[in-house]
């Protein structure tokens, strides 16, 4: 999996892949990975994804909730932004001082 926690990422597939901005226009989702699920090949992205879950009341909440938390996307629904030119594109792997680096397709800068 290309996605680390912390990559800007861009939504291009699903129900999530417009908002409208402050002025009403359409604009791509963006939002930073929170977390990685590499084996059931997800992501959960900040502000994507949004679904609603119950919570019985306890001892400590007396009152039970409802509350919307971030629920995890396909990996293949996203794709990471690059820094240089604010476009999606694709990662790629290459040795620099014999460590390997991920490094963006498009403007060929070098990810953390």
């Amino acid at each position: 999996m290309h996605f680390k926690v912390g990559d800007t990422v861009v939504v291009i597939a699903g129900k999530d892949k417009f908002t409208v901005d402050k002025k009403g226009n359409k604009v791509k989702t963006t939002g930073k990975i929170v977390k990685v699920l590499p084996r059931e090949n997800k992501v959960v992205v900040e502000g994507v994804n949004k679904v609603k879950k119950h919570i019985k009341p306890t001892q400590m909440n007396q009152t039970g909730s409802i509350i919307e938390v971030e629920a995890p996307i396909y990996a293949s629904k996203v794709m990471i932004l690059d820094p240089k030119e604010n476009v999606p594109t694709r990662v790629g792997y290459k040795i620099v001082d014999g460590k390997k680096v991920r490094y963006t397709k498009k403007s060929q800068t070098i990810l953390k």
